[in-house]
């Protein structure tokens, strides 16, 4: 006897980097991002047993989702429509509160509430966050972006990304920059434990005790850390920190360094540093694009788990804390994984340049196809 046959599944580059998306994206529901791993894990080629194992689901789950991505693909991940009473709200009231939504603002705010929305269309409370919930509207959040005008912003993508995804053979890539100024704060009065039912508690006024600069090389292939904390962080103080850096390494290895374009990092003493050591090769990352240094990413980690909540009552404290914490994460270091090609970052800024400019076609923005 056998079985019902299994559905193979080909992806193509949209709908793989769009189910990447959905299973890294913070407010994707679990549910979503369970059905995109589990078509993710199919497609390459495993089993609805193994993809079951894998993610620790029922087989007959991955299966069902397999067959309903087949016949719908991206959209028959999302769920049907329930059964329910009948909507007391018509499509053109729905239709008033989203154009309402987007295209104006109450007299006293910058932005609607829902209880204020609610009051201005006639609607419940609770009828217009269902209508901004299924519409994807959130006006009370707001999020900063910042366009490169770097004029060899498709180069410097398309160099560092390569070393992120197809790095040289018998050579490092190393990731570096500093976190200036992290200060080392103390509480005005000892902060209060978590406990049932009540949150840590501090008071919100600090003392001041100095500050620190960290500079720091996160290895991409390995996640590991070199950091060093300096008083300052002038062109010497870089000098120096390159020189420990060149002391950890092997010496038998090319050594691909991936920055930003700070001054500091130019200065002409630095420029015949690097001239010196053929090994090194520098890759600097566009004006005003720091997040395609991986390194961020490690800050964003220390500044979360270290810097943000912790107390120090001196300078000295602070940089025992951050040796500290990179000491723990070398001994077991994850690196950051890169998934995203430059062809797909670039489509994606192209995007967004016209979308916040649709009337002008972007002789300033980069072309994903060159």
């Amino acid at each position: 006897m056998r079985g019902r046959p299994v559905v193979e599944l080909v992806l193509s580059c949209e709908e793989e980097a769009a189910l990447q998306t959905l299973t890294r994206r913070r407010k994707t529901a679990q549910s979503l991002a369970m059905r995109a791993r589990i078509v993710l894990l199919c497609a390459e080629g495993l089993s609805n047993k193994a993809a079951a194992e894998r993610l620790g689901v029922d087989q007959g789950t991955v299966g069902k989702w397999r067959r309903r991505f087949a016949e719908a693909r991206i959209d028959g991940l999302h769920d049907e429509p329930r059964p329910g009473g009948p909507r007391t709200i018509s499509d053109e009231e729905v239709e008033a509160v989203i154009v309402k939504t987007l295209e104006s603002q109450p007299e006293n705010a910058t932005h609607w509430s829902s209880r204020e929305m609610a009051k201005a269309s006639g609607v419940s409370t609770s009828s217009v966050q269902r209508i901004w919930r299924a519409f994807g509207l959130q006006p009370h959040r707001v999020e900063n972006f910042k366009l490169s005008k770097d004029p060899l912003f498709v180069e410097k993508v398309r160099d560092v990304v390569g070393l992120y995804l197809s790095p040289p053979e018998r050579a490092l890539v190393l990731c570096v920059d500093e976190k200036s100024q992290i200060q080392a704060l103390d509480r005005a009065a000892p902060i209060l434990p978590l406990m049932p039912g009540t949150p840590e508690r501090r008071t919100h006024d600090y003392k001041r005790h100095g500050t620190t600069s960290l500079f720091a090389a996160l290895n991409a292939a390995t996640g590991e850390v070199i950091g060093k904390c300096y008083n300052r962080h002038r062109a010497q103080e870089f000098k120096k920190f390159l020189v420990e850096i060149e002391a950890n390494v092997p010496g038998d290895m090319d050594i691909h360094i991936v920055m930003d374009n700070y001054a500091t990092h130019k200065t002409p003493a630095i420029r015949k540093w690097f001239a010196r050591r053929p090994r090194w090769h520098v890759h600097f990352t566009p004006t005003s694009a720091s997040w395609l240094n991986l390194v961020e990413r490690f800050f964003a980690e220390l500044t979360e788990k270290q810097i943000k909540r912790g107390a120090h009552r001196s300078v000295h404290e602070l940089k025992t804390a951050i040796t500290s914490y990179i000491d723990k994460r070398n001994a077991v270091p994850k690196p950051f994984k890169w998934v995203r090609t430059a062809d797909q970052i670039l489509a994606a800024v192209k995007r967004y340049c016209q979308r916040i400019a649709p009337t002008a076609i972007i002789a300033q923005t980069p072309d994903s196809g060159h």
